[in-house]
């Protein structure tokens, strides 16, 4: 890793073998972080068998070597919209809470 990837924020999809996605951020750049999302809820969508081999894609949605900690968890939060992660039926995000009626337009708090 070279000293500006150190710096480096980005933000990442993860596509599980459901075609499931996580949406996340990484503020010092990791090329082996995979993120935070809820292991027991993504283990109900997947039997033992399914989970003994297991694949997921990290795609590298946006990145900066210059963005603020502020500025990157709010391209965090628009990538999670924009791609409805956070839509039990599509992702396993949970925050910001999706909200069906007004289809993630809704404040962040």
């Amino acid at each position: 890793m070279t000293s500006l990837n150190k710096k480096r924020k980005v933000i990442y999809k993860i596509t599980y073998p459901n075609g499931k996605i996580y949406i996340g951020k990484d503020l010092v750049y990791n090329i082996n972080y995979f993120g935070s999302a809820n292991g027991a809820i993504i283990e109900k969508d997947f039997t033992w068998e399914d989970q003994m081999k297991f694949t997921i894609k990290k795609e590298i949605l946006w990145f900066s070597d210059t963005a603020t900690d502020k500025e990157a968890n709010e391209e965090e939060v628009k990538f999670i919209r924009l791609n409805e992660s956070n839509n039990p039926t599509i992702g396993y995000n949970r925050w910001p809470k999706f909200n069906l009626i007004t289809h993630n337009l809704q404040p962040d708090h």
